[in-house]
C-alpha cells in the first residue's frame, strides 16, 4: 500500500489481465478419445517444440502419456527451456515419469537430420509447428520465409513418408486464406504440398537427392497428412496481448494499427488441443477449421485490457483518463480482416466446434514444377517477379504493399552504401 501511495507501484502491476477474460467466449471443450488416439502409447514428435504453440503441444501431449516425446527444435535456448519445463512436470507426478523425453537439435530444412530422427525413434505422429509467423519480418526476408515455412514443411513431410510415419499434422493459419502477405502465401503453399502428397499413392520426392533417392525413384505414401487452421493465439510470442500488457504497464500509449482491424482469437491451450483432435479425425488431405466465434476488433480488445487492468481509457470524452490508444497504420502485408476458409465446400465433423474444408488442390507433379520456379526466382533476388509468380500459384494472393525485402535487387541498387560506411536505412 505504501508503494501504491508513493507511486512506486501502479495498480496494473497487482491486477494482471487474465487472458481468458480477454477472449470474450467459452473455450472449446476437448474430446478425450480424440486427444488419446494418436498419442497414448505412441512415439510423437513436435517440430518447433520450443515455440508458443509447439511448447503447449508438448505439455498437452505429455499428459496423454506417449511412449516417447521427441522435441525437434533449431534454437538451443528454446529447446532447453521446453525440455526443462516438461521435466519439471514429470517430476511433479508419477503419472508422466515413464514417458521418454528426447530433446533433438535440428532444422526442418535438413532432410538428413529429419529422417535420422524419425527413424531413430520410430515416430508414429508428427505435429509440425515450426514456422516463421511474423508478417512484417517475413515481408523483409521473403526467401527465408518461403524456405522455412514452405520448403521446411515439404522436407519434413517427405521425411515422414520415407520414415513411414503414420500421421502428419500441419499447424496452419487463417492468413493462408486469400493472403495479402508472403507469410500467408508461404503457409498456403505448405498446405498445398500436403494436399498434393495426400492424393498420391507414391511420389517422386522434391530434391530427392537430399533424401538419398534418385529423381526417378517412386516412394510409396503411407502417411496420413492433414492440417488445421486457426486465428491468432492470445499470449503467444508476438501476439498483441504481451505487447498491450507491457504498454499498459509503462503508462501507455497502447498502439493499434487501425481502428477497424479485427482478428479471430483463441488461447494457446485451446489451439494445441484443437491440433491434436483434428489430427485424430483425419483420413488424409483435409483442412480443419475451428469455430472461433466472431472476430474481435483489436481496438476493443485494447480497451478491454485497459479496463481489466483497473485503468481508464484516455480519449476525447475522457481527457483525464489513464491510457491512450494511438493508431499507427497497417504494416506491410497486413489486412484488416482475416478469413478461415477458401470457397464454400465446408462440412461439419463429429466435433461440434470443428469444420472441414475440402479445397482446390494441385497435382503433385505440377506443384513440384511450380516450387522449383519459385525458389529459382527467389534465389536471384527478383522479389517483384516472385510475388507475381506466387499470385499465379496461390489462390487469392494479393499483396497490399510494395516489396520491402532487404535483399531486393532494385532496393540494393538504390541504397548501396559507400565503401566502409554502415547504412542501416
Amino acid at each position: 500500500m505504501a508503494d501504491l501511495a508513493s507511486g512506486r507501484m501502479k495498480m496494473q502491476e497487482i491486477q494482471p489481465v487474465d487472458i481468458g477474460d480477454v477472449l470474450g467466449r467459452d473455450e472449446v471443450e476437448p474430446r478425450q478419445e480424440l486427444l488419446e488416439k494418436c498419442i497414448t502409447g505412441k512415439v510423437v514428435m513436435v517440430t518447433g517444440a520450443g515455440g508458443s504453440i509447439g511448447s503447449e503441444l508438448c505439455r498437452q501431449i505429455l499428459k496423454k502419456k506417449p511412449l516417447c516425446l521427441v522435441l525437434y527444435e533449431h534454437s538451443e535456448f528454446s529447446l532447453y527451456s521446453v525440455e526443462q519445463d516438461l521435466i519439471k512436470t514429470q517430476n511433479s507426478s508419477n503419472d508422466f515419469k515413464a514417458v521418454q523425453i528426447a530433446a533433438v537439435l535440428g532444422s526442418v530444412n535438413n532432410p538428413e537430420r529429419l529422417i535420422e530422427t524419425l527413424r531413430r525413434f520410430a515416430v508414429n505422429t508428427v505435429y509440425h509447428a515450426a514456422a516463421y509467423k511474423h508478417v512484417p519480418i517475413v515481408e523483409q526476408n521473403i526467401e527465408e520465409g518461403l524456405r522455412n515455412n514452405t520448403l521446411g514443411t515439404l522436407y519434413t513431410a517427405q521425411a515422414a513418408i520415407v520414415a513411414q510415419v503414420e500421421r502428419f499434422v500441419l499447424i496452419s493459419t487463417d492468413k493462408a486464406v486469400r493472403p495479402t502477405n508472403v507469410m500467408g502465401a508461404s503457409k498456403r503453399l505448405a498446405e498445398m504440398a500436403l494436399q498434393g502428397l495426400a492424393d498420391e499413392s507414391s511420389v517422386n520426392l522434391f530434391h530427392s537427392d537430399r533424401f538419398g533417392f534418385r529423381p526417378e525413384t517412386k516412394i510409396p505414401v503411407n502417411t496420413c497428412f492433414t492440417m488445421v487452421r486457426f486465428g491468432n493465439v492470445l499470449g503467444s510470442s508476438g501476439s498483441v496481448i504481451p505487447a498491450f500488457r507491457e504498454q499498459i504497464r509503462v503508462g501507455g500509449p497502447v498502439t493499434v494499427t487501425h481502428p477497424d482491424i479485427n482478428r479471430y482469437f483463441m488461447t494457446i491451450p485451446e489451439a494445441a488441443l484443437l491440433v491434436i483432435q483434428a489430427g485424430a479425425m483425419a483420413s488424409g488431405g483435409e483442412v480443419f477449421v475451428l469455430d472461433m466465434g466472431k472476430p474481435v476488433k483489436i481496438a476493443n480488445l485494447a480497451k478491454r485490457m485497459i479496463n481489466l487492468s483497473g485503468l481508464t481509457l484516455k480519449d476525447e470524452s475522457n481527457p483525464e483518463g489513464d491510457i491512450e490508444i494511438v493508431y499507427t497504420g497497417l504494416r506491410p502485408g497486413e489486412k484488416l480482416y482475416e478469413e478461415l476458409l477458401i470457397g464454400d465446400n465446408v462440412t461439419g465433423t463429429s466435433h461440434p466446434k470443428i469444420s472441414m474444408a475440402m479445397e482446390s488442390k494441385e497435382l503433385w507433379s505440377n506443384y513440384r514444377l511450380a516450387l522449383e520456379t519459385v525458389f529459382e526466382v527467389a534465389r536471384n533476388g527478383r522479389f517483384t517477379d516472385l510475388r507475381n509468380l506466387l499470385s499465379s500459384c496461390v489462390n487469392g494472393f494479393n499483396p497490399t504493399s510494395d516489396v520491402v525485402d532487404w535483399m531486393d535487387q532494385s532496393r540494393q541498387a538504390e541504397s548501396k552504401p559507400e565503401r566502409g560506411v554502415l547504412n542501416y536505412h
